[in-house]
């Protein structure tokens, strides 16, 4: 009965769901589009595993004042010296890896090609490798006598290495970093990463002698199994503490970084910009309540001779108010499934061809979305229902 009163009046109707359709559109579209680039960021945090925590001077992600950002600033690099320290009394540690990064945006030169100036250029130990899950594909990964030897080689990430070497391999060949020669002796891959920026990685000593001594370090440490790490961990922030000479009681003056706990703060701040958004999109259901009002309390009135001759055989008030509730209803559910449908498709169109992420689809916001629209019917209909369940019987008979 609700959907052939709605089709008596389809221009009207459908001009009426388009308000609840761009409310549920904008909501859809931005929820979805969030999801996929929640579920792109949360991937790429996610590489460390589970058996991998990293401690550096920096949080992973700082989103306070000007206050909080000097507490970090005042804080001093984790060293070189520090770093070999830990490295050589982390017994309890199976891997440790040190790494820092020396130079960013560097255009790296082959024989046969160049790369856009946005090159990264880490420095590490071998240990690094295994910490990062950064898969060997070609060659081999660094060795201590590298370190040791402070050696002119390097190893390139497989971005990289298609884009200076796309007709052969690498393996062997000379590249030149910022005006100086480097052997490569092995091609990586990160581990589920969709970044396309080029990273080329040289021994630690090397790193810091051709880029400078004084730098600010990362210290990577994994586990055997995942029952280990909170162990670990404790471990690794006791002795950082001792070496850092950090009184008792006294803040870290580190950060320790575990998968988790990046993916948790993230989740922290991408909440409130999802609520934020939301309450926002929300304000055209509102405006498109009111308007289904409207259309119903004229429908009420159209329909006065309808309501008298229901009453008269027996309808009660609340037939009277459950028919006019639902056609509400059903008049939101029809915006809010076409909104939900063009939200989604128009946020993973723009996610796929323009942000290049993989499509997500957020159910739980779709569900959310349809509950919205029928609470917004039973609020905006209810007067109108409530009027005309009110109707004097008599006197609707009598209505021309």
């Amino acid at each position: 009965m609700a959907m052939d009163a709605l089709l008596t009046h389809k221009l009207r109707a459908g001009l009426t769901l388009l308000g609840v359709l761009v409310g549920v559109f904008s909501i859809i579209l931005v929820m979805t589009a969030m999801r996929a680039m929640k579920n792109n960021i949360e991937k790429e945090l996610g590489t460390l595993g589970s058996k991998t925590f990293v401690m550096q001077r920096w949080p992973g992600a700082f989103f306070g004042g000007p206050e909080g950002f000097m507490k970090f600033f005042r804080r001093k690099d984790i060293s070189h010296a520090q770093a070999l320290a830990f490295k050589r009394k982390a017994t309890f540690a199976p891997y440790v890896g040190l790494q820092c990064q020396v130079a960013g945006g560097l255009e790296i030169v082959s024989r046969y090609a160049k790369t856009p100036p946005n090159v990264q250029v880490m420095a590490g130990t071998p240990g690094a490798f295994q910490a990062n899950n950064w898969t060997i594909m070609e060659g081999r990964a660094l060795l201590d006598s590298d370190v040791d030897s402070a050696r002119d080689v390097c190893l390139l990430n497989n971005v990289i290495a298609r884009t200076l070497f796309p007709f052969g391999s690498p393996i062997g060949q000379r590249i030149r970093v910022a005006s100086i020669n480097y052997t490569v002796v092995g091609i990586f891959e990160r581990a589920a990463s969709s970044d396309t920026s080029g990273i080329v990685v040289m021994p630690l000593t090397t790193g810091l002698n051709r880029y400078g001594r004084r730098r600010d370090l990362s210290i990577l440490v994994q586990v055997d199994e995942p029952e280990a790490f909170n162990d670990t961990v404790e471990q690794a922030r006791g002795l950082l503490r001792s070496i850092r000479k950090v009184p008792p009681g006294a803040e870290d003056d580190f950060e320790i970084l575990t998968s988790d706990s990046m993916i948790a703060q993230f989740q922290k701040v991408t909440f409130a910009v999802r609520t934020g958004l939301a309450i926002v999109s929300s304000i055209a259901l509102i405006a498109a309540g009111v308007g289904i009002m409207n259309i119903m309390l004229v429908s009420v009135t159209e329909r006065t001779r309808e309501i008298g001759v229901r009453r008269a055989i027996g309808a009660k008030k609340r037939n009277i108010m459950a028919q006019f509730i639902m056609e509400a209803i059903v008049l939101c559910e029809i915006g809010g499934v076409l909104g939900i449908a063009l939200g989604m498709g128009g946020a993973n169109a723009l996610a796929i061809y323009l942000l290049k992420l993989p499509p997500a689809f957020p159910v739980d916001w779709a569900i959310i979305g349809l509950l919205i629209c029928s609470f917004i019917g039973i609020v905006f209909g209810s007067y109108p229902a409530y009027k005309a369940a009110h109707l004097d019987p008599i006197e609707s008979l009598r209505y021309e």
